[in-house]
């Protein structure tokens, strides 16, 4: 876990028995004591805030939820894992391309360690989202200010679109839970749902897509359309007939 290898961490001190009971307040005033004492060490960590009761409120938080909730296979934890991100136990969070690295403060003295790799898209289905992106240049321009064209949705909801599915998600929690996913990584998940919001960008960083690349190629293609329309433009020769109607002469 070389994520958080800058800080010490006394793995000895984690109680695998059951746990006493914690209040939501309980846990969400430890996961503050901690983030404090940390940032006092000069640990700086970057915790998911839920301002209302909305994880997410805009298209790309939203739609990134709901492929979430449309899979059976997590149907059991992501209820909890909601109620953990709206109490502030994701106190760290960080997404790269193809992985996301969060600490999720549980009912331990201190909190579980996540790792969440995505798998990089298909290389045959990259290409052909790229291209079919490219030859909508005010949408690619729109992607790019964070904003989402209505029109794109099936290229990204779609069954084998870009939001990942269950068997392209791998993830692994410190915390002795024995299920398939527990709360804690589906309070992450939500949480990049919440961060979506913020930074729509994430969304193509965490599945390696190149945007410089992406709007490159929306420009050249802008660009070749522009050229193609102007050689076939058919030049008009006016006689002088035609130049006194136009001028009133």
């Amino acid at each position: 876990m070389a994520y958080y290898d800058d800080y010490e961490y006394d793995y000895e001190r984690y109680n695998f028995n059951k746990p006493k009971y914690e209040s939501v307040a309980d846990r969400k005033n430890k996961a503050e004591e901690y983030v404090k004492k940390m940032a006092a060490k000069g640990i700086v960590f970057n915790p998911v805030v839920i301002a209302g009761n909305k994880i997410a409120e805009k298209w790309w938080g939203l739609m990134w939820c709901k492929n979430l909730e449309r899979y059976s296979d997590y149907a059991n934890r992501l209820p909890r894992g909601k109620s953990y991100c709206k109490n502030g136990n994701v106190i760290d969070l960080k997404i790269e391309a193809g992985k996301i690295q969060a600490l999720v403060m549980g009912t331990a003295k201190k909190p579980y360690i996540l790792e969440i790799e995505i798998d990089p898209i298909n290389e045959v289905k990259a290409v052909d989202i790229s291209w079919q992106c490219s030859k909508k240049i005010h949408n690619v321009e729109s992607l790019v200010k964070g904003e989402f064209p209505p029109e794109m949705e099936d290229l990204f909801f779609q069954e084998d679109g870009l939001f990942p599915s269950p068997k392209e998600i791998h993830f692994f929690c410190m915390c002795p839970d024995s299920a398939k996913m527990c709360k804690h990584v589906a309070s992450v998940l939500y949480a990049v749902g919440a961060k979506l919001d913020d930074d729509p960008l994430l969304f193509f960083k965490l599945r390696g897509i190149d945007m410089n690349s992406l709007v490159a190629k929306a420009i050249d293609n802008r660009l070749e359309n522009l050229l193609a329309n102007a050689e076939n433009i058919t030049p008009r020769v006016y006689d002088d007939a035609d130049v006194e109607n136009l001028f009133g002469l």
